[in-house]
């Protein structure tokens, strides 16, 4: 697997994710996105960052376990 197929399937699978949970559940969606809007910045950042370490280990475990 390379690494530009990697990112590509990556970004699919961001956009059907993402897609799927706006189209399945849109008032669940809004009030997530109201609760974004009022957290403060170290809390974003915090959940960020936190969400790219879970990112990272998935892409880690799919490259080296598949």
């Amino acid at each position: 697997m390379t690494l530009p197929l990697i990112l590509l399937a990556g970004v699919g699978m961001w956009f059907l994710m993402e897609g799927a949970a706006y189209a399945v559940a849109p008032d669940f969606m809004r009030r997530l996105a109201e609760l974004v809007a009022e957290m403060g910045t170290r809390e974003l950042t915090m959940a960020g960052l936190a969400g790219s370490a879970i990112g990272v280990i998935f892409i880690w475990l799919a490259v080296h376990l598949c």
